[in-house]
C-alpha cells in the first residue's frame, strides 16, 4: 500500500508561527509543501515521532551578509545550524554587485573593513563571473545551497558602478547619476532582488579608512533610487544610520524617502549609551508614520551589541600592548598559552607601557562592560560578574582578571564586550523593543564579522534564553517562535513561508527544548585560502527541513541542498 504523504511528523508540540496557542498535533508534508496540520490518519513514506518535541516553521533571518559565502560555499552556516531556512543578504548597502572589473578591489576593501572579511578570502573565493546585478543572481543560483536566500541590491556597489571614483570620494550624484541608479534599481528588482539597502553609518569604513560610498548620499539620490523600486512595483528599503550626532532627523529622512516612493522601509535600531532615549523617539516617529499609512519597521537584536574577545580572535585587552605584540602574538596558540603562564611573561605583559591603554580602539577599556562568555554562552551576564567587578572584589587590576580569563580552556575561552543595548547591565530595554508592534527581530549579520562576533546564532538565544531560561520576564514560547518566523517573513512579503499551514513551503524545525543549548563560539578554518572565522553550533535541533527535505539531523549536515534563490517575493 502506497504512502499518503512524503513525511508525517507525529504528536509534536506545534508552534505554527502565528503566535497562537501551542497544540499537540501532526504535520503532514507532500511535494515540498505542508499538506495538513492536525490529526493525520494517513501514512507517510517517512514518519518522525515528535512526542515531547517542539515543531515550528523554519526561521527567517532578514539581516545577513552572505553575499560572498553564497559564491564559495554550499552551506550558509552558522545560520542553518540554528534552524534558519531563509536568509536575506545584501544588507547595510554593501555587497559585490553590480561591479565592473576595474572596481573589484574597491568593493573588496570595503567588505574587508566593514564586514571583517579578510581580503585573501575574497580574492580566493569570489568567482567574479558577473558585472550586473542580474548576473550576480544568476551566478549564486548556479551553486546548490542548504537553505533559501534572498538578495538585496546594495547601495555602495550601485553607486560605484554609476559614478566610479567619484562615489568613493563621496561626491554628490549628478542628475544623470541618479537617473542611471534608478534604472539599475528597477532592473535589479525585476531580476529578483527583494529590496535596496543603504548605509549612513560613520563606523562603516573600508580597510583603507574611507567611508562607505553611500555614507553621504543625498536625499535626492536615495529618493530617486527608491523610485526605481516603485517603477518595478516591488522591493523593500533597508538602512542603517549612525552619525556623529545621532538624531531623530536621521530617521525622518529615511521616512521621507520611503513615503516618496511608496515602498516599505526597515532600519537598524540599537539603544546606545551616547543617546539613551533616541530609540523611544524613533519608535514614536515610526508609529506616527504607520498611523498615516506608511509601512516602517525597526530591526532590533535580542543580545548585547559588541564583540567577542579571545586569544584566537581579532581583539582582546592586550593586542596593542607591546610585550604581547612583540613576544607572543605570532606564536601558535598552545605555545602562546604556555608562555603566558610563565610568571615573568605575565609580569611583563601586565606592566603598563602606555600601549595597553588602547584596546578595542578606545582610549580606555570598558572593563565594566567586559564579561566571561562562559559555557554554555551567557549573553545576559550579571553586573557582578564583569571584569571590573571581579577585579574590585579581589583587589587586583582588571587587566589581571582579563589575563587569567583569557587563559582558561587552554586559551580558547571567550569574553564578551557588551557595548550596546546593555546600559543597565541587563536586557530589559531589549525586551521592551522585542514586544513593540513596529519592530522585527534580526541583525544576526551571518556571513560577516568573522573575527569579531557570531551573532547568527540568535534564534537559539531566542528560544533557550528568552522563552525558557531568563531570570525575570520572558517571552512566551509561541510568541518567540512568531518573532523568528511569520514576523520576519512578513517584512519581506515571503507569503509562502513563516507558518505551518496547508499549502505553504515545508520549512520545518523539530526541536528538543529540554536539550536546546548554545555553546560558546569557536574558531574554525573553513573559508577560502584556509581563512578563519568564529562559528557557533547548537544542541537540541533534532531536524531542520527545507521544502520537505531534511538538511540537518541531530545537528549534523545531511548533505542535502534544497535551498533556492527567492526571486518571487517583495511585491
Amino acid at each position: 500500500m502506497s504512502a499518503d504523504f512524503d513525511l508525517v511528523i507525529r504528536g509534536g508540540t506545534v508552534a505554527d508561527g502565528s503566535g497562537g496557542p501551542l497544540r499537540e498535533d501532526d504535520v503532514a508534508i507532500l511535494n515540498g509543501r505542508i499538506a495538513h496540520v492536525g490529526r493525520v490518519g494517513g501514512s507517510g513514506r517517512e514518519e518522525i515521532d515528535a512526542k515531547g518535541l517542539l515543531v515550528t516553521p523554519g526561521f527567517v533571518d532578514v539581516h545577513t551578509h552572505y553575499d560572498g559565502q553564497l559564491t564559495w560555499s554550499e552551506r550558509l552556516s552558522p545560520s542553518s545550524s540554528h534552524g534558519v531556512t531563509t536568509v536575506v543578504t545584501g544588507n547595510c548597502g554593501v555587497g559585490f554587485a553590480p561591479c565592473r572589473e576595474r572596481d573589484r578591489e574597491k568593493l573588496v576593501r570595503l567588505m574587508e573593513g566593514i564586514e571583517d572579511i579578510p581580503e585573501i578570502v575574497m580574492t580566493e573565493g569570489l568567482p567574479w563571473d558577473w558585472e550586473s546585478f542580474p548576473d550576480f543572481l544568476n551566478s549564486v543560483e548556479k551553486r546548490p545551497h542548504d537553505i533559501d536566500y534572498a538578495v538585496m541590491l546594495p547601495h555602495s556597489p550601485l553607486r560605484v558602478f554609476a559614478m566610479g571614483q567619484r562615489a568613493v570620494n563621496l561626491e554628490p550624484a549628478t542628475e544623470a547619476d541618479r537617473a542611471q541608479m534608478r534604472v539599475l534599481a528597477k532592473e535589479a528588482m525585476l531580476a529578483g532582488a527583494v529590496g535596496f539597502a543603504t548605509s549612513r553609518n560613520i563606523l562603516h569604513k573600508g580597510s583603507d579608512g574611507g567611508f562607505a560610498p553611500s555614507m553621504r548620499a543625498g536625499e535626492d539620490e536615495l529618493t530617486e533610487i527608491a523610485r526605481g523600486l516603485a517603477d518595478a512595483g516591488r522591493g523593500n528599503l533597508q538602512a542603517i544610520t549612525i552619525t556623529d550626532d545621532q538624531r531623530i532627523e536621521d530617521y525622518e529622512l529615511l521616512h521621507r524617502v520611503a513615503k516618496a516612493a511608496g515602498r516599505p522601509l526597515s532600519y537598524t535600531l540599537i539603544p546606545m549609551q551616547e543617546c539613551p532615549n533616541l530609540w523611544r523617539e524613533v519608535l514614536g516617529a515610526i508609529a506616527r508614520e504607520n498611523h498615516a499609512g506608511a509601512d516602517v519597521k525597526a530591526q532590533v537584536f535580542n543580545r548585547p551589541g559588541g564583540m567577542i574577545l579571545g586569544l584566537e580572535t581579532d581583539h582582546h585587552p592586550f593586542v596593542a600592548h607591546r610585550p604581547y605584540r612583540e613576544r607572543l602574538a605570532a606564536l601558535p596558540l598552545a605555545e602562546r598559552v604556555a608562555q603566558m603562564r610563565r610568571p615573568d611573561v605575565r609580569a611583563a605583559v601586565l606592566t603598563p607601557d602606555g600601549s595597553a591603554d588602547q584596546p578595542f580602539g578606545a582610549p580606555t577599556p570598558r572593563f565594566d562592560q567586559l564579561f566571561a562568555l562562559g559555557e554554555p554562552a551567557n549573553y545576559e551576564p550579571d553586573r557582578s560578574t564583569s571584569v571590573a567587578a571581579l577585579a574590585a572584589a579581589r583587589g587586583v587590576s582588571p587587566y589581571e582578571v582579563a589575563y587569567d580569563l583569557l587563559l582558561e580552556n587552554d586559551g580558547r575561552a571567550k569574553l564578551i564586550l557588551a557595548m550596546t543595548s546593555y546600559m543597565d547591565r541587563n536586557l530589559d530595554i531589549v525586551l521592551e523593543l522585542l514586544k513593540q508592534r513596529d519592530t522585527v527581530l534580526g541583525l544576526g549579520d551571518g556571513g560577516a564579522h568573522y573575527g569579531l562576533l557570531c551573532d547568527a546564532s540568535y534564534p537559539t538565544t531566542t528560544l533557550a534564553h528568552w522563552a525558557r531560561d531568563r531570570r525575570g520576564e520572558r517571552l512566551g514560547l509561541a510568541e518567540a517562535v512568531r518573532m523568528l518566523t511569520s514576523d520576519p517573513a512578513g517584512l519581506y512579503r515571503f507569503r509562502d513561508r513563516g507558518r505551518l499551514a496547508p499549502g505553504l513551503k515545508a520549512d520545518v524545525n523539530i526541536i528538543d527544548m529540554d536539550r536546546l543549548a548554545l555553546p560558546a563560539p569557536e574558531i574554525v578554518h573553513d573559508l577560502p585560502a584556509g581563512g578563519r572565522r568564529l562559528s557557533q553550533r547548537a544542541e537540541g535541533y533534532v531536524a531542520t527541513l527545507v521544502s520537505g527535505v531534511t538538511i540537518q539531523r541531530g545537528g549534523e549536515d545531511t548533505g542535502a541542498r534544497p535551498g533556492r534563490l527567492v526571486r518571487d517575493a517583495g511585491l
